[in-house]
């Protein structure tokens, strides 16, 4: 079964991420190493590497593979990092981006995904992720800044805690739109001066918060 799934992500890296463009090798050597099927629930254990999202539970997903490469990948690390992640999800993102950087922050909202994340990551080994529970949009000012802040739900603009956040020479990547379609949007700061670069479009979970969008039902 492990051999099985080691083949399953080395045809994602070969067949979903290489020819779309992805070629990091510390992104690649990542989503080579990090097993997605333990981030989902057993019965979707065989649709873990396909090309496409899928439900974690609490009306969220977790993204398709080449989404989160080319969102880690957007982010320019090194592997000395400390990355702020906003939206815990089920834990996989976490994961990827804990393989490369030095420390990964993950804010999530919903307890019951982020306790049930933590387990799964401190099950793996992981000892350079570290959790909160709370308003993602707020960010996490007392570990502030970072080097860089990944944002795993769309928000209708740049929520002003992250920029704050940011260390000069920091990237941050993030969904930006309404609730129904967004832009992949990369902000870099540098010397003080913002500057945004649209990654193309996409779709996301929405960004719930005070600096995000009101929340309209029970999640």
């Amino acid at each position: 079964m492990a051999d099985d799934f080691e083949e399953a992500r080395e045809r994602m890296v070969s067949n979903q991420l290489i020819p779309r463009g992805i070629s990091d090798p510390l992104v690649l050597r990542a989503m080579r190493r990090v097993p997605r099927e333990r981030f989902l629930p057993r019965e979707l254990w065989d649709s873990a590497y396909g090309d496409h999202p899928l439900p974690i539970g609490e009306q969220q997903t977790i993204s398709q593979p080449y989404i989160v490469a080319q969102m880690t990948e957007s982010l320019d690390l090194t592997g000395e990092e400390k990355v702020l992640e906003i939206g815990t999800g089920s834990g996989y993102q976490a994961a990827v981006l804990a393989d490369i950087c030095s420390e990964v922050y993950t804010v999530e909202r919903i307890t019951t995904l982020s306790e049930r994340a933590k387990r799964i990551l401190q099950d793996l080994g992981y000892k350079n992720i570290f959790f909160k529970i709370h308003n993602g949009t707020h960010g996490w000012p007392e570990h502030a800044p970072f080097d860089a802040i990944l944002v795993t739900a769309a928000a209708p603009s740049v929520p002003d805690p992250y920029l704050e956040q940011l260390k000069d020479g920091g990237r941050i990547v993030i969904p930006v739109g309404d609730r129904f379609s967004q832009n992949l949007i990369r902000i870099t700061k540098s010397q003080g001066e913002i500057i945004s670069e649209d990654l193309g479009g996409v779709r996301f979970v929405s960004l719930v918060g005070e600096y995000g969008w009101k929340e309209e039902s029970k999640q």
